[in-house]
This record gives structure tokens, sequence and C-alpha cells, in this order.
């Protein structure tokens, strides 16, 4: 790795970001492509379901990484460059073509896509768990999350003025040179042969026998049930409460993100300044209050300020809980298994996601938004009972 501590840090930000511009563009753009070529919603739904079947071999890509030195250049590297590649030779082809009347074609193409971004995503935590001493995991982890999400508000922004104001093409061109950013970075980093006691060894996967590890596992499922699952709530719930309108969503969205880069940022000095266990309390207690102030303070008579104010608040809880939570991943993680270890206890956290979208929407068909906000207000907590397992010897570590 660089001896440079900013220029690691900047190559993480960097493979992250990248990851953020595909994610904002997934989330917020691509089914508004497909509606414009001609496509229907279910097009859309068959679309991202399979898309979304990469992130579900991540594991087995991490098993990959940790047992194969591809080529004899390292564990981590050239899977990272041929993911890169991969997604940049996706996004040159899109263009190219119809979604209508080559509508399978262009659902491999993105499956491919996200199967480079899913490549390079989990050795890019690969990478992070090889190379950063405990100490230093929580700044990691913050770069990470902050240009994740810098990368999504970049997609929720640039992008949509390039697809308004130029053509669908461009976005994907743009798309591709941001792919081409982390690059100079990344073939700087020369691995190192690892040491025996540090290669794969499939008897390593004994450590889901610990109930820590697993403990920690559940404890990142209700932290992302409950940050995602409030999230879907939110845009709908501040239309319906105040009347904005699209363009002032798309304004909110990008300052709630700018909310998840402070969070990371606070999240850092946290794990630095404290143990791991108070900044974790702290961490549940922001989540908490931040989703009932939205609950209880977004109304009319309040004002539209007032709301986006909030939601940068919420923006913090949630860039806190992410950094907080993976980083608490990464202290439980066996090396010889790094990579494939990490994207299983980062599968409790897709759970967790789902169950929540799931929860939310139910709730808030049943008992309103507001209702919805401050009974997933209360959900982090139920955490605590697991804490004792999660940070058993934690202070030792510390």
């Amino acid at each position: 790795m660089p001896k440079n501590k900013i220029i690691r840090l900047l190559l993480f930000g960097s493979l992250y970001f990248t990851q953020g511009t595909i994610l904002g563009y997934f989330s917020s753009l691509n089914a508004l492509y497909l509606l414009d070529n001609g496509l229907t919603m279910t097009d859309v739904g068959i679309f991202g379901a399979i898309a979304l079947i990469p992130f579900v071999l991540k594991i087995f890509l991490g098993m990959l990484s940790d047992r194969v030195n591809l080529f004899n250049r390292g564990h981590r590297v050239p899977y990272i460059v041929i993911g890169l590649a991969v997604q940049l030779m996706c996004l040159l082809a899109v263009p190219l073509v119809k979604p209508a009347s080559q509508y399978w074609l262009f659902v491999g193409l993105a499956f491919l896509l996200q199967l480079g971004m899913a490549l390079y995503d989990t050795c890019t935590d690969g990478l992070a768990l090889d190379t950063t001493p405990v100490s230093e995991q929580g700044r990691i982890q913050a770069f990470m999350v902050g240009g994740r999400a810098i990368g999504t508000i970049v997609a929720a922004s640039l992008v949509g003025l390039l697809a308004q104001h130029v053509s669908w093409s461009a976005v994907f061109w743009s798309l591709a040179v941001l792919t081409l950013l982390p690059l100079p970075l990344i073939l700087m980093v020369r691995e190192e042969e690892r040491d025996a006691s540090e290669r794969f060894d499939w008897k390593a996967f004994g450590a889901f026998k610990n109930w820590k590890v697993i403990a920690v596992g559940l404890a990142g499922l209700v932290v992302f049930l409950v940050i995602v699952g409030a999230q879907q709530q939110v845009n709908p719930y501040l239309t319906e409460e105040l009347g904005v309108s699209l363009s002032q969503i798309g304004m909110i969205t990008s300052l709630w993100g700018i909310g998840i880069v402070v969070g990371s940022i606070v999240a850092s000095a946290l794990m630095k300044r404290l143990n791991m266990q108070h900044a974790f309390l702290i961490m549940l207690a922001a989540i908490a209050l931040s989703l009932a102030a939205l609950s209880l303070f977004v109304r009319a008579q309040y004002g539209l300020t007032l709301a986006v104010g909030l939601v940068m608040l919420y923006g913090a809880a949630y860039g806190v809980g992410q950094t907080i939570s993976f980083a608490l991943c990464m202290r439980v993680v066996d090396s010889r298994i790094a990579a494939s270890m990490f994207a299983i206890l980062m599968a409790f956290t897709n759970v967790g996601q789902g169950i929540g979208l799931a929860l939310s929407g139910a709730l808030a068909d049943a008992a309103g938004f507001r209702v919805t906000l401050l009974v997933f207000a209360a959900l982090p907590f139920l955490v605590l009972p697991l804490l004792p397992s999660v940070f058993r010897k934690q202070a030792d570590q510390d």
C-alpha cells in the first residue's frame, strides 16, 4: 500500500465513490431510462431483481479473492482492476443497446456491470481488512461510506442534468469516465506475499460458530433494518405532509447525502475518542432521536426549512450507523477469509434491509408515515440484549 496515509484514504474513498455513482444511477434514474425507452414498470422490476443477483454472489467472489493469488499479482488488486474494467466496458456498451427491442441483452449487460461492481466491492473490503490496523478502521470506513454518499449525490444531480439537457448516452459516458477515477491509485498498490497464518483456510469459517460473530451480524441486521426501512418513508412523508415537488425532493435527497458524509466523519471521530461500545450506543441514540424528530416535527406549521434540517440530521445518523456497523464487522473478521467473511456479515445487513423495507411499507399502509417513523425510532433498542455478546472482550481490543 502507498505509505502516504492520505493517498490510502483517497484510494478507498474513490473506489466507493465510483460504486456510489452506479448505485445512485440505479436508484434514481434507471427506471426513468427504461420507461423513456418504452418499457413498463413490470420490466423495470424484473430488470432490478436480476441486476441484484451479483450482490448475492459476493460471498463466492470473496472466497475466490481470499483463495487465489491472481496472476501472482495479489489477492485483491487484480480483481479490483478487472471489476472496474468490466464496469467500464458495460457502460460504454449500454448506449449501443436498445432496451425495448433488445431487452434481455440489456438485462445481461446490467448483470455483468453489477457483477463487475460486486467483484471490486468485495475485494476493496478485503484490501481494507488486509492493510488497515484496528485503530484506523473507523477512519477507513468513514472514507468509504462518505465516498459512496458523494458518488450518489453526483449521480442524483450531475447525471440527472445530463439526462435532461444532453442525452442518455452522455449519462453512461460520464459514469464510464468516473469509473476510471480510482485506477491511478489502485495501480500504485503492490500486495505483499501473505504469511502462512494469513492464507486461505476452510477451517477459518468455524468463526461463525462463535456467538460473538453471530451477534455482530445480528446487530448489523437490526441497524440496517431501521435506517434503510425508515429512509424509504422520508420522501413520500415529505410529499404528504408538505406537498414538496419532485425537483425539491431531488434537492432534499442530495442534502440527505451530504448529511451521510458528515455522519461518517462524526463516526470516525467517535471511534477515535471513545471505545467501540460507547460509540455504538451513541449511534443507536442518534438514529432513534433523529427518527423521532422526523415523526414529531415534520408538519406544515413548522415549514420546509425545519423539515430539510431534520432530514439532514437523519442523514448524519444514517452515516454514523453505516460507518460504525461496518467498522464493528471489520473487528471480528478472520484474516484468512477476510473478504468472504466480511461479505457474509454484509449479507446480514442485506437481510435487514429487506425486512426493513417490507415492514416499513406494510406499517405505513396500516398506520401512516408518522406512526411508522415513531415505531422505527424505537427499533434500534432491539440491539441492546446483544451488546454483552457483541462487546465481549472488546475493551481488551480497544
